[in-house]
């Protein structure tokens, strides 16, 4: 069984919480399967400590699947470190809830194996 997910990129920006999500985001990605933390969370925080790679489907910014159980954000700025916040549920993400923020290395913490 697939179980699909979205990762989105949004800067890091003063007064916006990791916990919710964010307005503006910047690039967008589509995963149809192995989408849960244990399998693409571990992936995307490998990719940003030790340069593993990743392979994803380019979307656009307004495209929305409704059949998501999960969504990630890549929150980034210039200077300041790279967090993650990945959100659960079932649907278009619109009532997902916030199961992780933190950085790459807590993520491989609490869910490698």
């Amino acid at each position: 069984m697939s179980t699909r997910a979205q990762i989105r990129f949004t800067t890091r920006e003063a007064g916006v919480s990791f916990n919710e999500h964010p307005e503006k985001i910047h690039a967008q990605f589509y995963v149809h399967s192995d989408g849960y933390p244990e399998g693409l969370g571990l992936n995307i925080a490998e990719s940003i400590v030790n340069s593993y790679k990743v392979k994803f489907e380019i979307q656009s910014l307004t495209a929305k699947h409704g059949d998501l159980e999960y969504i990630y954000y890549i929150w980034q700025a210039p200077g300041k470190t790279t967090w993650i916040s990945i959100f659960e549920g079932c649907g278009n993400g619109d009532d997902f809830e916030c199961i992780f923020v933190g950085e790459p290395q807590e993520l491989i913490n609490k869910y490698d194996i």
